[in-house]
Formats: C-alpha cells, structure tokens, sequence
C-alpha cells in the first residue's frame, strides 16, 4: 500500500486528473487539483507523480545507457539474398544427354547403342525427378540431327502428368527441352 504525505503530487487512477495533497484523514486524502478544486479520493485510487528529474535519471542512468549500447553492439544479421523472380522459376535439375557425358568413351559403341543409353538415361532421370517431387527438369540433348529429340518427345508423349517444350533458349540454346512435372495428379 503506497504511503502519502502532505505536498506529494498525485495521479488520480481512472480519471485524467492530478494535484497536490492537502489534507490525510485516514485512508481519505484530499488533493488540490491543477484547477483550485479540492477534492476527497481514498487511498488506493490515487498514485505517486514521480519528478521529471527521477524519470530522466531512470532513463539516462549508467546501467540503461550501458544495455542500449549493447543492444546497438549485437551482431546484425545478415539480410537473405533476394531471388529474383525469373531466377525463382529456373529448373531445379539439369540432365545433360551429350553421349560424352554419360560413358568416358563411344568409341565401340554403334548409333542405336547411344540412343538407347541417352533414353534410358532420360527416362531413369524422369522418374527419379517424379519420385522425388521435383517440378522442373531440363534434358540437354543437344541439336545434330534432331534424332534424340524425336526419341525424347515420343518418350515424354507416353507420361499424363508433364508438359515440354524448348528450354530457355539464351541459357540453352535450340539444343535442350524442359519438362515441367504435375504434382498431385491421380494415375
């Protein structure tokens, strides 16, 4: 329970009011108030204006000037790099069908050797990307004859649940297709 004396300025709690104590009798304080009236509150509807010179020494005191300067001193975290928009949306896998990317050497191999090995490559990547939920894919098949890409259209034709067409052509040229796969769809 807050103790008063007589000169203490008050706050009256509950109303946009204040004054001096004047008279204690009991647990009933009068108060002068900023306009000359006198009036009488109980005790526990009144608090204790603290000065403005004990406010400023709380806010510029040793220790609080102390905390705000550690505060200031934390490490500041390092903003995400911002993706952009276009860069969002790139394929999230690369398959690249070049024969020399796939066996060290062709040298034994005939034609129908290394179209079937590009395709079962493609398709084994297909169904790797499907299981694994990724969205995009990009088969890098180059452009020679067209052959491949023949193959890889046919292949692509016998999936429900993708869409192809040309890779970014400034990224990839005419020599790549992208293949974008549907989540969530029912065989």
């Amino acid at each position: 329970m807050m103790t008063f004396e007589i000169g203490n300025k008050v706050l009256v709690l509950d109303e946009a009011m204040s004054g001096i104590v004047k008279k204690i009798v009991g647990n009933v304080i009068s108060i002068e108030t900023n306009d000359g009236f006198l009036l009488d509150f109980e005790s526990h509807e009144l608090v204790k204006k603290a000065s403005t010179n004990a406010i400023n020494k709380a806010l510029f005191s040793h220790s609080s000037l102390n905390e705000a300067i550690k505060e200031k001193e934390q490490p500041v975290r390092r903003k995400q790099e911002k993706v952009r928009a276009k860069d969002r949306y790139e394929p999230t896998m690369e398959v690249d069908l070049h024969i020399n990317q796939l066996v060290k050497s062709s040298r034994n191999m005939s034609n129908h050797d290394m179209l079937t090995l590009q395709l079962d490559t493609a398709k084994r990547q297909l169904d790797f990307a499907i299981s694994k939920r990724i969205q995009k894919i990009v088969f890098i098949h180059g452009v020679g004859e067209g052959v491949l890409k023949v193959e890889l259209d046919y292949l692509f034709g016998r999936y429900g649940n993708i869409k192809c067409y040309d890779a970014n052509y400034q990224k990839y040229g005419v020599g790549a297709t992208e293949v974008y796969i549907y989540q969530n769809v029912e065989s």
